[in-house]
């Protein structure tokens, strides 16, 4: 299992996409699993500006703006299965984004859709008013 992080390369090269094994975060936190497994793209605030935004193929989503860019309700169900699906056109998604079902199920079956829920939970406190 693995995450992604950024990491500068020495020197005046360009910054690279480093795969990093998966943080086993507290379950019950969805702010600390964010911190953890988000926040490298989505940045700290969900904004989509985390030290490895720059280097991605496309820019990570402003999470704070879902709510907003759905009439006003945050579209959990459709966070929920880019959590567990991927992104839409990419059925495996990209190797940008992971798709966090699996990994999540394969850390603790038991407990993967308690962290996909906790974590669905954070990002909607996180929305823009």
């Amino acid at each position: 299992m693995v995450g992604h992080a950024a990491r500068a390369a020495r020197g005046p090269q360009a910054k690279t996409l480093e795969k990093k094994p998966i943080i086993h975060s507290d379950p019950a936190s969805g702010q600390k699993m964010y911190k953890d497994y988000c926040a490298a793209c989505h940045g700290a605030t969900g904004k989509g500006d985390g030290p490895a935004a720059e280097i991605l193929k496309a820019p990570p989503q402003d999470l704070t703006l879902l709510a907003k860019r759905n009439n006003g309700k945050f579209p959990a169900d459709h966070f929920l299965a880019v959590l567990h699906f991927g992104t839409e056109g990419h059925p495996h998604g990209t190797s940008d984004m992971p798709i966090w079902g699996p990994l999540f199920r394969a850390q603790n079956k038991d407990v993967a859709e308690l962290r996909m829920s906790n974590l669905t939970s954070y990002v909607e406190s996180i929305q823009q008013k």
